[in-house]
Protein backbone atom coordinates (compact mmCIF):
# COMPACT_ATOMS: atom_id res chain seq x y z
CA UNK A 1 0.00 0.00 0.00
CA UNK A 2 2.61 2.40 0.97
CA UNK A 3 4.47 1.70 -2.64
CA UNK A 4 1.66 2.39 -4.60
CA UNK A 5 0.83 5.55 -2.39
CA UNK A 6 4.42 6.84 -3.33
CA UNK A 7 3.98 5.96 -7.23
CA UNK A 8 0.75 7.81 -7.10
CA UNK A 9 2.16 10.70 -5.51
CA UNK A 10 5.84 10.55 -7.65
CA UNK A 11 3.37 10.44 -10.77
CA UNK A 12 1.25 13.04 -9.61
CA UNK A 13 4.12 15.36 -8.95
CA UNK A 14 5.82 15.00 -12.29
CA UNK A 15 2.39 15.88 -14.19
CA UNK A 16 2.08 18.75 -12.15
CA UNK A 17 6.11 20.34 -12.50
CA UNK A 18 5.67 19.08 -16.84
CA UNK A 19 2.71 21.61 -16.40
CA UNK A 20 3.88 24.23 -14.70
CA UNK A 21 6.73 23.86 -16.91
CA UNK A 22 4.66 24.60 -19.95
CA UNK A 23 2.47 27.35 -18.36
CA UNK A 24 5.66 29.07 -17.04
CA UNK A 25 7.14 29.41 -20.29
CA UNK A 26 4.58 30.86 -21.94
CA UNK A 27 3.70 33.20 -19.36
CA UNK A 28 7.75 34.13 -18.56
CA UNK A 29 7.65 35.16 -22.38
CA UNK A 30 5.09 37.25 -22.09
CA UNK A 31 6.08 39.03 -18.96
CA UNK A 32 9.50 39.67 -20.89
CA UNK A 33 6.94 41.38 -23.88
CA UNK A 34 5.97 43.50 -21.03
CA UNK A 35 9.10 44.67 -19.56
CA UNK A 36 10.64 45.74 -22.58
CA UNK A 37 9.36 49.09 -24.58
CA UNK A 38 11.55 47.37 -27.62
CA UNK A 39 10.44 43.49 -27.44
CA UNK A 40 12.82 43.34 -30.33
CA UNK A 41 15.91 44.05 -28.98
CA UNK A 42 15.69 41.10 -26.49
CA UNK A 43 13.62 38.24 -28.37
CA UNK A 44 16.52 37.68 -30.99
CA UNK A 45 18.42 36.90 -28.30
CA UNK A 46 15.20 34.59 -26.56
CA UNK A 47 15.57 30.84 -27.67
CA UNK A 48 13.11 28.33 -26.39
CA UNK A 49 12.64 24.09 -26.52
CA UNK A 50 10.56 25.03 -30.06
CA UNK A 51 13.66 27.28 -31.41
CA UNK A 52 15.68 25.76 -34.07
CA UNK A 53 19.07 26.97 -32.55
CA UNK A 54 17.96 26.06 -28.86
CA UNK A 55 20.37 22.90 -29.11
CA UNK A 56 23.22 24.37 -30.50
CA UNK A 57 23.37 27.44 -27.89
CA UNK A 58 22.76 24.98 -25.13
CA UNK A 59 25.34 22.58 -25.90
CA UNK A 60 27.80 25.21 -27.80
CA UNK A 61 29.42 26.18 -23.82
CA UNK A 62 28.92 22.78 -22.12
CA UNK A 63 31.92 21.39 -21.17
CA UNK A 64 30.93 18.42 -19.61
CA UNK A 65 29.31 15.56 -21.71
CA UNK A 66 27.94 14.27 -18.55
CA UNK A 67 25.40 17.03 -18.51
CA UNK A 68 24.53 17.11 -22.55
CA UNK A 69 22.80 13.79 -22.60
CA UNK A 70 18.82 13.79 -23.80
CA UNK A 71 17.99 12.97 -19.93
CA UNK A 72 19.85 15.85 -18.53
CA UNK A 73 17.06 18.43 -17.56
CA UNK A 74 16.71 21.47 -20.10
CA UNK A 75 15.81 25.34 -19.41
CA UNK A 76 12.50 26.70 -20.49
CA UNK A 77 14.24 29.56 -22.05
CA UNK A 78 18.12 30.32 -22.69
CA UNK A 79 18.67 34.26 -23.19
CA UNK A 80 22.27 35.80 -24.54
CA UNK A 81 21.59 39.37 -23.48
CA UNK A 82 23.83 41.89 -25.14
CA UNK A 83 23.68 44.55 -22.34
CA UNK A 84 23.47 44.60 -18.51
CA UNK A 85 20.44 46.81 -18.72
CA UNK A 86 18.22 43.47 -20.93
CA UNK A 87 19.14 41.25 -17.25
CA UNK A 88 17.34 43.13 -14.77
CA UNK A 89 13.55 42.24 -16.90
CA UNK A 90 14.67 38.65 -16.95
CA UNK A 91 15.21 38.68 -13.06
CA UNK A 92 12.25 40.24 -12.45
CA UNK A 93 9.90 37.88 -14.67
CA UNK A 94 11.94 34.63 -13.88
CA UNK A 95 10.67 35.62 -9.99
CA UNK A 96 7.37 36.82 -10.79
CA UNK A 97 6.37 33.42 -12.75
CA UNK A 98 8.46 31.03 -10.36
CA UNK A 99 11.16 30.34 -12.78
CA UNK A 100 15.03 29.86 -11.04
CA UNK A 101 17.65 31.69 -12.99
CA UNK A 102 20.83 29.73 -13.72
CA UNK A 103 23.89 31.80 -15.28
CA UNK A 104 26.26 30.85 -17.03
CA UNK A 105 29.84 32.62 -18.55
CA UNK A 106 32.14 29.38 -19.93
CA UNK A 107 30.26 26.08 -19.31
CA UNK A 108 33.14 24.62 -17.05
CA UNK A 109 31.50 23.84 -14.13
CA UNK A 110 32.12 20.41 -13.16
CA UNK A 111 28.77 19.61 -12.20
CA UNK A 112 26.92 21.41 -14.37
CA UNK A 113 25.11 23.95 -12.02
CA UNK A 114 25.61 27.15 -14.64
CA UNK A 115 23.07 25.69 -16.91
CA UNK A 116 20.95 22.67 -15.10
CA UNK A 117 18.37 22.37 -12.97
CA UNK A 118 15.87 20.04 -11.25
CA UNK A 119 13.08 22.67 -11.41
CA UNK A 120 12.20 24.54 -13.93
CA UNK A 121 14.51 27.14 -14.59
CA UNK A 122 16.28 30.26 -17.41
CA UNK A 123 19.80 30.61 -18.46
CA UNK A 124 21.15 33.83 -18.27
CA UNK A 125 24.28 32.78 -21.11
CA UNK A 126 26.91 35.59 -20.86
CA UNK A 127 28.53 35.03 -24.22
CA UNK A 128 27.97 38.24 -25.69
CA UNK A 129 29.03 40.07 -22.82
CA UNK A 130 32.80 39.33 -23.41
CA UNK A 131 34.09 43.12 -23.71
CA UNK A 132 37.39 43.70 -22.13
CA UNK A 133 39.05 47.01 -22.00
CA UNK A 134 42.80 47.38 -20.81
CA UNK A 135 44.17 50.63 -19.20
CA UNK A 136 48.00 49.97 -19.42
CA UNK A 137 48.82 53.19 -17.36
CA UNK A 138 46.27 52.49 -14.14
CA UNK A 139 47.81 48.51 -15.16
CA UNK A 140 43.91 47.69 -14.67
CA UNK A 141 41.31 46.01 -17.03
CA UNK A 142 37.44 45.69 -17.08
CA UNK A 143 36.26 42.15 -18.08
CA UNK A 144 33.26 41.29 -18.54
CA UNK A 145 31.84 38.01 -17.33
CA UNK A 146 31.34 36.59 -20.51
CA UNK A 147 34.48 36.48 -21.77
CA UNK A 148 37.13 33.96 -21.42
CA UNK A 149 40.30 33.80 -19.48
CA UNK A 150 42.36 33.25 -23.31
CA UNK A 151 40.38 36.50 -24.60
CA UNK A 152 41.81 38.53 -21.33
CA UNK A 153 45.42 37.19 -22.07
CA UNK A 154 45.59 37.75 -25.54
CA UNK A 155 44.08 41.69 -24.91
CA UNK A 156 46.82 42.59 -22.36
CA UNK A 157 49.31 41.54 -24.37
CA UNK A 158 47.92 43.64 -27.67
CA UNK A 159 48.55 46.28 -25.45
CA UNK A 160 51.68 45.58 -23.67
CA UNK A 161 54.67 42.78 -22.95
CA UNK A 162 55.30 43.44 -19.30
CA UNK A 163 51.79 43.11 -17.76
CA UNK A 164 50.37 39.77 -17.18
CA UNK A 165 46.86 38.77 -15.08
CA UNK A 166 47.31 35.74 -12.31
CA UNK A 167 44.04 33.25 -13.69
CA UNK A 168 43.92 29.92 -14.82
CA UNK A 169 45.67 27.86 -17.15
CA UNK A 170 42.91 27.03 -19.57
CA UNK A 171 41.65 29.90 -21.61
CA UNK A 172 38.03 28.52 -22.78
CA UNK A 173 36.93 29.04 -19.37
CA UNK A 174 34.83 32.11 -18.69
CA UNK A 175 36.32 35.05 -16.76
CA UNK A 176 32.89 35.43 -14.21
CA UNK A 177 32.97 32.11 -12.74
CA UNK A 178 36.65 31.67 -12.74
CA UNK A 179 37.13 34.47 -10.54
CA UNK A 180 34.05 34.50 -8.37
CA UNK A 181 35.10 30.92 -7.24
CA UNK A 182 38.92 32.14 -6.62
CA UNK A 183 41.20 31.66 -9.74
CA UNK A 184 44.24 29.46 -9.15
CA UNK A 185 47.23 30.24 -12.25
CA UNK A 186 51.02 30.26 -12.80
CA UNK A 187 51.00 33.04 -10.81
CA UNK A 188 49.26 32.46 -8.09
CA UNK A 189 53.10 32.19 -6.07
CA UNK A 190 53.96 35.89 -6.97
CA UNK A 191 50.59 37.33 -6.59
CA UNK A 192 47.65 35.09 -5.38
CA UNK A 193 44.35 34.19 -6.91
CA UNK A 194 42.77 35.73 -10.00
CA UNK A 195 40.05 37.11 -7.10
CA UNK A 196 42.94 38.82 -5.11
CA UNK A 197 42.44 40.99 -7.90
CA UNK A 198 39.51 42.39 -8.38
CA UNK A 199 39.12 46.14 -7.16
CA UNK A 200 35.60 46.79 -8.45
CA UNK A 201 32.57 45.41 -10.18
CA UNK A 202 29.36 45.35 -11.23
CA UNK A 203 26.89 42.73 -10.27
CA UNK A 204 22.43 42.94 -10.57
CA UNK A 205 20.88 42.05 -7.36
CA UNK A 206 17.54 40.11 -6.98
CA UNK A 207 15.83 43.58 -7.40
CA UNK A 208 17.26 44.36 -10.35
CA UNK A 209 19.72 46.86 -9.56
CA UNK A 210 22.82 47.15 -11.43
CA UNK A 211 25.48 47.96 -8.79
CA UNK A 212 29.12 48.63 -8.68
CA UNK A 213 31.62 48.24 -5.65
CA UNK A 214 30.56 51.53 -4.13
CA UNK A 215 26.62 50.90 -4.19
CA UNK A 216 26.84 47.28 -3.26
CA UNK A 217 28.66 47.88 -0.25
CA UNK A 218 31.70 45.91 1.07
CA UNK A 219 30.35 42.80 2.63
CA UNK A 220 28.82 41.68 -1.02
CA UNK A 221 31.96 42.83 -2.81
CA UNK A 222 33.79 40.97 -0.53
CA UNK A 223 31.50 37.71 -0.99
CA UNK A 224 31.24 37.91 -4.83
CA UNK A 225 35.10 37.02 -4.63
CA UNK A 226 35.70 34.07 -4.24
CA UNK A 227 32.35 32.91 -2.62
CA UNK A 228 30.53 32.10 -5.58
CA UNK A 229 28.99 34.73 -7.22
CA UNK A 230 25.33 32.86 -8.13
CA UNK A 231 24.42 32.76 -4.67
CA UNK A 232 24.21 36.45 -4.93
CA UNK A 233 23.04 38.01 -8.09
CA UNK A 234 24.43 38.01 -12.14
CA UNK A 235 27.84 39.63 -12.40
CA UNK A 236 28.22 41.62 -15.49
CA UNK A 237 31.59 42.88 -15.02
CA UNK A 238 35.10 42.74 -13.42
CA UNK A 239 37.56 45.62 -12.84
CA UNK A 240 41.00 44.06 -12.14
CA UNK A 241 44.54 44.88 -11.26
CA UNK A 242 46.95 43.80 -13.39
CA UNK A 243 50.45 42.83 -12.77
CA UNK A 244 54.01 43.19 -13.82
CA UNK A 245 55.60 40.26 -15.67
CA UNK A 246 59.40 40.92 -16.78
CA UNK A 247 59.81 40.57 -20.72
CA UNK A 248 61.48 37.53 -20.99
CA UNK A 249 60.05 34.42 -18.60
CA UNK A 250 61.45 30.85 -18.75
CA UNK A 251 59.34 27.81 -18.57
CA UNK A 252 60.26 23.78 -18.68
CA UNK A 253 58.73 20.48 -18.68
CA UNK A 254 60.50 17.50 -17.34
CA UNK A 255 58.84 14.35 -17.50
CA UNK A 256 60.00 11.24 -15.07
CA UNK A 257 58.47 7.81 -15.03
CA UNK A 258 58.13 5.35 -12.28
CA UNK A 259 61.30 4.07 -13.29
CA UNK A 260 63.06 6.77 -13.92
CA UNK A 261 62.57 7.80 -10.23
CA UNK A 262 59.36 9.94 -10.11
CA UNK A 263 58.05 9.07 -6.97
CA UNK A 264 61.29 9.87 -5.26
CA UNK A 265 61.46 13.29 -6.72
CA UNK A 266 57.36 13.60 -6.00
CA UNK A 267 58.66 13.08 -2.44
CA UNK A 268 61.48 15.41 -2.49
CA UNK A 269 59.43 17.97 -4.62
CA UNK A 270 56.96 18.44 -1.86
CA UNK A 271 59.49 19.90 0.29
CA UNK A 272 60.63 22.11 -1.62
CA UNK A 273 58.20 23.83 -3.97
CA UNK A 274 56.33 25.71 -1.20
CA UNK A 275 59.86 27.19 -0.07
CA UNK A 276 60.93 28.59 -3.75
CA UNK A 277 61.79 32.26 -4.67
CA UNK A 278 58.46 34.00 -5.24
CA UNK A 279 59.35 34.39 -9.04
CA UNK A 280 59.62 29.91 -9.44
CA UNK A 281 56.83 27.82 -9.55
CA UNK A 282 56.99 24.10 -10.34
CA UNK A 283 53.59 22.35 -10.66
CA UNK A 284 53.37 18.61 -11.09
CA UNK A 285 51.07 16.82 -13.77
CA UNK A 286 50.37 13.06 -12.93
CA UNK A 287 48.69 10.06 -15.35
CA UNK A 288 49.62 6.47 -16.65
CA UNK A 289 51.18 6.55 -19.97
CA UNK A 290 51.96 3.35 -22.04
CA UNK A 291 55.88 2.83 -22.43
CA UNK A 292 55.24 0.78 -25.92
CA UNK A 293 52.23 0.35 -28.51
CA UNK A 294 50.91 -2.48 -25.69
CA UNK A 295 48.68 -0.98 -23.03
CA UNK A 296 50.67 -3.84 -21.02
CA UNK A 297 53.18 -2.05 -20.78
CA UNK A 298 51.92 1.08 -18.38
CA UNK A 299 53.13 3.26 -15.76
CA UNK A 300 53.01 6.49 -14.16
CA UNK A 301 54.57 9.70 -15.64
CA UNK A 302 55.02 12.66 -13.37
CA UNK A 303 55.82 15.98 -15.31
CA UNK A 304 57.57 18.74 -13.98
CA UNK A 305 56.11 21.69 -15.08
CA UNK A 306 57.33 25.19 -14.66
CA UNK A 307 57.42 28.83 -14.91
CA UNK A 308 59.74 31.41 -13.43
CA UNK A 309 59.39 35.36 -14.11
CA UNK A 310 62.88 35.78 -14.82
CA UNK A 311 65.76 34.07 -17.62
CA UNK A 312 67.44 30.74 -17.79
CA UNK A 313 70.67 31.72 -16.36
CA UNK A 314 69.09 32.77 -12.98
CA UNK A 315 67.07 29.91 -12.81
CA UNK A 316 69.62 26.83 -13.37
CA UNK A 317 71.37 28.10 -10.39
CA UNK A 318 68.55 27.96 -8.68
CA UNK A 319 66.96 24.61 -9.52
CA UNK A 320 70.49 23.33 -8.74
CA UNK A 321 70.62 24.34 -4.77
CA UNK A 322 67.04 23.83 -4.37
CA UNK A 323 66.22 20.43 -6.69
CA UNK A 324 69.16 19.09 -7.77
CA UNK A 325 67.53 15.90 -8.09
CA UNK A 326 65.66 16.70 -10.73
CA UNK A 327 69.05 17.23 -12.92
CA UNK A 328 67.03 20.65 -15.05
CA UNK A 329 69.84 21.41 -17.98
CA UNK A 330 69.68 24.32 -20.22
CA UNK A 331 68.18 22.11 -22.84
CA UNK A 332 64.98 21.44 -20.84
CA UNK A 333 64.01 25.31 -20.64
CA UNK A 334 62.69 28.18 -23.14
CA UNK A 335 62.51 31.52 -22.86
CA UNK A 336 59.59 33.04 -24.08
CA UNK A 337 57.29 36.35 -23.03
CA UNK A 338 54.21 35.84 -20.57
CA UNK A 339 51.81 35.34 -22.97
CA UNK A 340 54.01 32.78 -24.46
CA UNK A 341 54.23 31.07 -21.23
CA UNK A 342 50.40 30.60 -21.53
CA UNK A 343 50.69 29.08 -24.63
CA UNK A 344 53.52 26.92 -23.34
CA UNK A 345 50.95 25.87 -20.02
CA UNK A 346 48.01 24.42 -21.78
CA UNK A 347 49.75 22.69 -25.10
CA UNK A 348 50.59 25.06 -27.32
CA UNK A 349 54.09 25.88 -29.10
CA UNK A 350 55.57 28.98 -27.39
CA UNK A 351 55.78 30.51 -30.61
CA UNK A 352 52.42 29.33 -31.55
CA UNK A 353 49.84 32.58 -32.74
CA UNK A 354 48.37 34.43 -29.65
CA UNK A 355 45.17 34.12 -31.60
CA UNK A 356 44.56 30.40 -30.78
CA UNK A 357 43.70 31.92 -27.21
CA UNK A 358 40.60 33.18 -28.23
CA UNK A 359 38.93 30.22 -29.67
CA UNK A 360 35.87 29.29 -27.11
CA UNK A 361 35.61 26.25 -27.95
CA UNK A 362 38.22 22.96 -26.68
CA UNK A 363 39.58 20.42 -29.14
CA UNK A 364 37.79 17.75 -27.93
CA UNK A 365 34.76 17.62 -24.85
CA UNK A 366 34.20 14.53 -22.85
CA UNK A 367 32.60 13.33 -19.47
CA UNK A 368 34.24 14.81 -16.60
CA UNK A 369 34.17 14.45 -12.60
CA UNK A 370 37.23 15.42 -10.43
CA UNK A 371 37.42 16.43 -7.07
CA UNK A 372 39.82 18.66 -5.03
CA UNK A 373 41.77 18.23 -1.68
CA UNK A 374 44.71 19.95 0.17
CA UNK A 375 48.12 19.04 1.64
CA UNK A 376 49.87 20.64 4.78
CA UNK A 377 52.33 17.60 5.53
CA UNK A 378 54.95 15.55 2.63
CA UNK A 379 52.95 12.45 2.11
CA UNK A 380 55.65 9.29 2.15
CA UNK A 381 56.74 7.32 -0.55
CA UNK A 382 54.76 4.32 0.25
CA UNK A 383 51.82 6.54 0.07
CA UNK A 384 52.23 7.99 -3.01
CA UNK A 385 53.43 4.17 -3.85
CA UNK A 386 49.29 3.43 -2.96
CA UNK A 387 47.95 6.52 -5.11
CA UNK A 388 49.98 4.89 -7.86
CA UNK A 389 47.96 1.49 -7.91
CA UNK A 390 44.76 3.28 -8.33
CA UNK A 391 46.22 4.84 -11.61
CA UNK A 392 46.30 1.16 -12.75
CA UNK A 393 42.79 0.38 -12.32
CA UNK A 394 40.80 0.35 -15.59
CA UNK A 395 39.13 3.68 -14.78
CA UNK A 396 41.66 5.31 -14.13
CA UNK A 397 42.84 4.73 -18.47
CA UNK A 398 42.34 8.76 -18.69
CA UNK A 399 42.85 9.96 -14.78
CA UNK A 400 45.39 12.64 -13.96
CA UNK A 401 46.40 14.97 -10.47
CA UNK A 402 47.17 18.25 -11.55
CA UNK A 403 49.03 19.67 -8.34
CA UNK A 404 48.96 23.16 -7.38
CA UNK A 405 52.26 24.17 -4.98
CA UNK A 406 51.63 26.87 -2.52
CA UNK A 407 54.29 29.32 -0.23
CA UNK A 408 54.82 32.80 -1.89
CA UNK A 409 52.13 35.12 -1.53
CA UNK A 410 49.22 32.44 -1.19
CA UNK A 411 50.98 32.15 2.78
CA UNK A 412 51.09 35.97 3.15
CA UNK A 413 47.20 36.62 2.55
CA UNK A 414 45.17 36.64 5.15
CA UNK A 415 42.19 33.23 5.05
CA UNK A 416 39.35 36.11 6.06
CA UNK A 417 40.34 38.62 3.09
CA UNK A 418 37.84 37.52 0.75
CA UNK A 419 35.83 34.40 1.14
CA UNK A 420 38.34 31.61 -0.65
CA UNK A 421 40.29 30.66 3.03
CA UNK A 422 42.68 28.27 1.72
CA UNK A 423 46.19 29.81 2.51
CA UNK A 424 49.20 29.50 4.87
CA UNK A 425 50.40 26.79 5.91
CA UNK A 426 49.27 24.31 2.41
CA UNK A 427 51.91 22.62 0.68
CA UNK A 428 49.84 22.13 -2.18
CA UNK A 429 46.47 21.32 -3.70
CA UNK A 430 45.29 17.94 -5.35
CA UNK A 431 42.87 18.34 -8.36
CA UNK A 432 42.35 14.53 -9.10
CA UNK A 433 40.30 14.16 -11.72
CA UNK A 434 38.81 11.04 -14.56
CA UNK A 435 37.92 11.69 -17.86
CA UNK A 436 35.87 9.07 -20.44
CA UNK A 437 34.76 9.22 -23.85
CA UNK A 438 31.15 9.63 -25.16
CA UNK A 439 30.92 5.65 -25.99
CA UNK A 440 31.53 4.95 -22.20
CA UNK A 441 28.85 7.68 -20.99
CA UNK A 442 26.02 5.03 -19.84
CA UNK A 443 28.91 3.34 -17.72
CA UNK A 444 29.62 7.21 -15.96
CA UNK A 445 28.92 5.03 -12.60
CA UNK A 446 32.48 3.18 -12.36
CA UNK A 447 34.39 6.34 -13.51
CA UNK A 448 32.97 8.61 -10.45
CA UNK A 449 33.22 5.45 -8.28
CA UNK A 450 36.96 5.98 -9.22
CA UNK A 451 37.01 9.19 -7.98
CA UNK A 452 35.46 8.21 -4.81
CA UNK A 453 37.58 5.73 -4.07
CA UNK A 454 41.10 7.85 -4.48
CA UNK A 455 39.38 10.42 -2.96
CA UNK A 456 38.65 7.87 0.57
CA UNK A 457 42.66 6.56 0.04
CA UNK A 458 43.99 10.49 0.40
CA UNK A 459 41.55 11.20 3.79
CA UNK A 460 44.97 10.38 6.15
CA UNK A 461 47.37 12.32 3.96
CA UNK A 462 44.84 15.61 3.47
CA UNK A 463 43.22 18.93 5.60
CA UNK A 464 40.84 17.75 8.34
CA UNK A 465 38.34 19.36 10.36
CA UNK A 466 36.93 20.90 8.18
CA UNK A 467 38.33 19.29 5.07
CA UNK A 468 39.38 21.40 2.40
CA UNK A 469 38.19 21.76 -1.05
CA UNK A 470 38.03 24.37 -3.91
CA UNK A 471 34.78 25.58 -5.31
CA UNK A 472 35.74 25.89 -8.64
CA UNK A 473 36.32 22.17 -8.58
CA UNK A 474 32.94 21.94 -7.38
CA UNK A 475 31.54 18.40 -5.82
CA UNK A 476 28.09 17.86 -5.39
CA UNK A 477 29.41 14.13 -3.64
CA UNK A 478 30.52 16.92 -0.09
CA UNK A 479 26.98 17.71 -0.01
CA UNK A 480 24.10 19.86 -1.05
CA UNK A 481 20.69 22.14 -0.44
CA UNK A 482 17.36 20.81 -0.61
CA UNK A 483 15.92 21.14 -3.76
CA UNK A 484 12.90 22.31 -3.10
CA UNK A 485 12.18 23.84 0.77
CA UNK A 486 14.66 25.26 3.19
CA UNK A 487 18.24 23.97 4.21
CA UNK A 488 19.20 23.57 8.02
CA UNK A 489 22.24 25.10 8.67
CA UNK A 490 23.87 21.37 9.76
CA UNK A 491 23.09 20.15 6.01
CA UNK A 492 24.87 23.28 4.06
CA UNK A 493 27.75 23.58 6.41
CA UNK A 494 28.68 20.07 5.43
CA UNK A 495 29.79 21.30 2.34
CA UNK A 496 30.14 25.27 3.20
CA UNK A 497 32.83 24.77 5.43
CA UNK A 498 34.64 22.51 3.30
CA UNK A 499 34.65 25.27 0.26
CA UNK A 500 35.02 28.11 2.63
CA UNK A 501 36.20 27.23 6.18
CA UNK A 502 35.03 29.86 8.92
CA UNK A 503 34.20 32.28 6.09
CA UNK A 504 30.86 30.61 5.63
CA UNK A 505 28.87 31.74 8.02
CA UNK A 506 29.77 35.49 6.68
CA UNK A 507 28.89 34.10 3.59
CA UNK A 508 25.26 33.18 4.89
CA UNK A 509 25.04 36.25 6.94
CA UNK A 510 25.76 38.61 3.18
CA UNK A 511 23.06 36.65 1.95
CA UNK A 512 20.42 36.71 4.37
CA UNK A 513 21.08 40.75 3.78
CA UNK A 514 21.08 40.58 -0.35
CA UNK A 515 18.43 37.90 -1.24
CA UNK A 516 16.52 36.71 1.63
CA UNK A 517 13.85 35.20 -0.22
CA UNK A 518 16.52 33.04 -1.90
CA UNK A 519 15.71 33.10 -5.11
CA UNK A 520 19.35 32.76 -6.44
CA UNK A 521 19.80 29.21 -5.41
CA UNK A 522 20.84 25.80 -6.57
CA UNK A 523 22.38 22.70 -5.19
CA UNK A 524 25.45 24.63 -3.35
CA UNK A 525 24.12 27.93 -3.05
CA UNK A 526 24.57 30.09 0.09
CA UNK A 527 21.39 29.80 1.86
CA UNK A 528 20.02 32.87 3.67
CA UNK A 529 19.74 32.74 7.57
CA UNK A 530 16.17 32.28 8.14
CA UNK A 531 16.00 29.55 5.38
CA UNK A 532 18.75 27.17 7.31
CA UNK A 533 17.56 28.41 11.17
Amino acid sequence: MKASIFSITVILLLINVSCSQEVSTDDFLECLSHQFDNYSSISNHVYTQINSSFSSILLFSIQNLRFASDSTPKPQVIITPEHESQIPPIIYCAKNKGLQIRTRSGGHDLEGLSYVSQVPFVIIDLIKLSEISIDVGEKTAWVQSGATLGSLYYRIAEKSSILGFPGGVCPTIGVGGHISGGGYGTLMRKYGLAADHVIDARIIDVNGRILDRKSMGEDLFWAIRGGGGASFGVIVAWKVKLVDVPETVTVFRVDRTLEQNATQLFHRWQYISSELDKDLRIGIAVAKVNTTKQRKNQTINISFISLFLGRIDRLLPMMEENFPELGLVREDCIETSWIGSVLFHYGFLVESPKEALLNRTQSSVTNIKGKSNYVQKPILEHGLEGMWRLFYEAEAADASLIISPYGGRMAEISESAIPFPHRAGNLYKIHHVVFWGEDDAQKSDKYISWTRRFDKYLTPFVTSRPRGAYLNYRDLDLGVNNIVGNTSYAQASVWGKRYFKGNFDRLVRVKTVVDPGNFFRNEQSIPPLHSIA
